[in-house]
């Protein structure tokens, strides 16, 4: 039986494997990056709960994070936005990920360019992305 956290996290995996850009889950990043771009999802913090009483709930804003490499030569400026805006797209397609989360709310992109000697530079960026879900215990 999973967790509300980890059904929740399997969905956001999920909702972005149609993505043209290869989707990992909390993996190493690999030595080349696809030419469509990478995206790994890291399963972030939970953080602290608001907590209802009577019933008693937990209301979680999970924080996890999409690390997004492009790497290219030439237009790799367009093809990074490009990935941003699929992801943008596919996340405000099921805000509740199948219902699996009560809303999900991407952050902007953290930018950085990383020079890689001997080959087409990086353009990478960690987006946040906020999962808002509920359950009855912190361990559930």
């Amino acid at each position: 039986m999973s967790t509300t956290r980890e059904t929740v996290l399997a969905a956001l995996h999920a909702r972005l494997q149609p993505l043209a850009a290869l989707v990992l889950r909390d993996e190493a990043l690999p030595e080349r990056i696809p030419a469509a771009g990478l995206i790994i999802l890291r399963d972030g913090q939970p953080g602290e709960p608001e907590v209802t009483l009577s019933p008693l709930r937990y209301h979680w804003q999970h924080r996890a994070e999409l690390e997004v490499v492009v790497q290219a030569g030439i237009g790799r400026a367009g093809a990074f936005d490009d990935l941003i805006a699929t992801i943008g797209a596919a996340l405000d397609g099921d805000r509740t990920l199948g219902g699996f989360c009560d809303w999900v709310e991407p952050e902007a992109p953290a930018l950085v360019d990383l020079p890689v000697e001997g080959a087409a530079a990086l353009k990478a960026a960690v987006i946040t992305v906020v999962l808002h879900y509920t359950t009855t215990g912190p361990l559930a």
